[in-house]
């Protein structure tokens, strides 16, 4: 099944270029079947961008989605028209009451500051505690991860001395791996490009929460609380083959000094451009969440999320028992 999209989304051309079935609206609404409603709240400065980058990451799925995409009201956007964002966007008071099956918060390029100092971070509260009761899983990726640990559960980010940037291997923290990551192989890469990190030791005393994945060289990447429905993501598996090297090309551009991203360009030589070596673990990753999170735990009647509590729901005992693997 395709992802739905707005007609005119320039995500759409490329996404058809690439041969990803993306449904017309009209079409939708003659199927027979109710979508999984997923809501992205993009906080990226290049929303263009993200959009297609997510919207590529979640069309490889048999399941009918319907995108909504939402922006901030209280921070005015300096890198996407306005008219781009009244076309296709929607804030938080016109979604309010509604429901959703999946939600994804991006990151965004604010890491340094702190959150309370951050312009939107009371409407961020907001919609954060707003997802509780009307989204059923949500997603939260690189700030957003940052954000959503701090707010949810009171575990703070550090900021690191030098800038985590490039590709680097990864490992479950399980010797089972968890339905997030059913299907991968012993070892992945993620793209990473952040200024600061979570750390093991605030995160393992909090019995609601569990380390999924990390890294030896750049530490924890995927958290969840034990039902699914928070999921925390620190780095950037729906990146592009090239978007670290225009990062890198921007920054010296800048005058910023920022090091060469690790593993990346073939034989660590940016003349040679960039290795692609984390698309298809990042594509089982959303297929994986859309299925066994989303899809396989919302309730048919979507606004019935609001009566869900966590405490009444029972934890895959597979994944809430599993060994460590080291």
């Amino acid at each position: 099944m395709p992802i739905r999209i707005a007609d005119n989304l320039p995500a759409r051309h490329v996404l058809e270029q690439e041969r990803i079935f993306v449904m017309e609206e009209n079409r939708a609404l003659t199927q027979d079947i109710r979508p999984i409603r997923i809501i992205i709240l993009n906080l990226m400065p290049d929303k263009i961008t993200t959009e297609t980058q997510l919207l590529r990451a979640l069309s490889n799925s048999p399941i009918q989605v319907d995108i909504e995409l939402m922006c901030m009201a209280s921070h005015v956007s300096k890198n996407t028209s306005r008219e781009h964002l009244i076309k296709y966007y929607r804030t938080f008071d016109e979604i309010e009451k509604e429901y959703f099956d999946g939600m994804i918060i991006t990151g965004a390029p604010i890491e340094k500051l702190p959150f309370e100092e951050v312009d939107y971070w009371p409407e961020m509260c907001r919609i954060m505690e707003w997802s509780k009761t009307h989204v059923y899983s949500t997603l939260h990726l690189c700030w957003g991860a940052f954000a959503g640990l701090y707010y949810h559960y009171g575990v703070p980010k550090h900021v690191l001395d030098q800038k985590v940037f490039g590709v680097f291997e990864h490992s479950m923290t399980y010797v089972r791996p968890v339905k997030l990551f059913r299907g991968f192989d012993d070892y992945f890469y993620v793209p990473h490009s952040r200024y600061t990190e979570v750390r093991r030791e605030e995160i393992e005393p909090i019995k609601e929460l569990r380390i999924l994945s990390e890294s030896d060289e750049c530490g924890i990447y995927a958290v969840s609380d034990l039902h699914g429905r928070q999921i925390f993501i620190t780095g950037h598996s729906e990146y592009d083959k090239d978007t670290l090297d225009r990062e890198y090309k921007r920054d010296h551009a800048a005058g910023i000094d920022t090091q060469l991203p690790v593993n990346y360009y073939e034989d660590n030589d940016p003349a040679k451009g960039p290795v692609l070596k984390w698309r298809s673990s990042a594509t089982l990753m959303y297929t994986n969440w859309l299925n066994y999170y989303v899809y396989q735990e919302t309730p048919f009647d979507i606004s019935s999320i609001e009566k869900i509590r966590n405490e009444d729901l029972v934890p895959n005992k597979d994944e809430e028992k599993n060994g460590r693997s080291n």
